[in-house]
């Protein structure tokens, strides 16, 4: 059985949704799942899971958020060399840009993003939790 860490972080319950839908397509491929908030998680956890999906929603000036997500998140980029990843986060603005600029650090950390990230205007609608759900599978 594959265990899977879903770790975000939310200020509007968007992304959080998100991760609960990553969470529920990873069980029902049969995986042992956690979620965490990045005050939960730290860099010493990540050999425990066979893949994790980190889900941050775009802040500042289409960057991660930075007084959590980011530190926590930098703290991992050490260990994700051939680690199995997914990415996922709303936006409320912009054009996606801190999901690319995110995906690019993570190839070049050596991890292995296992599906295309999943992204959001606002609230996620069915389709973006369908995805979600996709992307949680992915990971198992």
């Amino acid at each position: 059985m594959s265990k899977i860490a879903v770790v975000y972080w939310s200020g509007t319950g968007n992304t959080e949704n998100m991760a609960k839908a990553v969470v529920e397509g990873a069980k029902e491929k049969g995986a042992d799942v956690a979620l965490f908030t990045p005050t939960e998680f730290d860099n010493s956890m990540l050999e425990q899971f066979d893949a994790v999906a980190f889900g941050c929603p775009s802040s500042g000036a289409e960057e991660l958020e930075e007084s959590e997500f980011e530190p926590m998140f930098s703290a991992c980029e050490n260990k994700l060399k051939d680690k199995k990843i997914a990415l996922f986060g709303s936006y409320g603005w912009g054009d996606g840009e801190w999901m690319r600029n995110w995906e690019e650090r993570c190839k070049n950390d050596g991890a292995v993003l296992v599906c295309n990230s999943v992204i959001c205007n606002e609230a996620p609608d069915e389709n973006a939790l369908v995805e979600c759900s996709s992307l949680g599978e992915a990971l198992v």
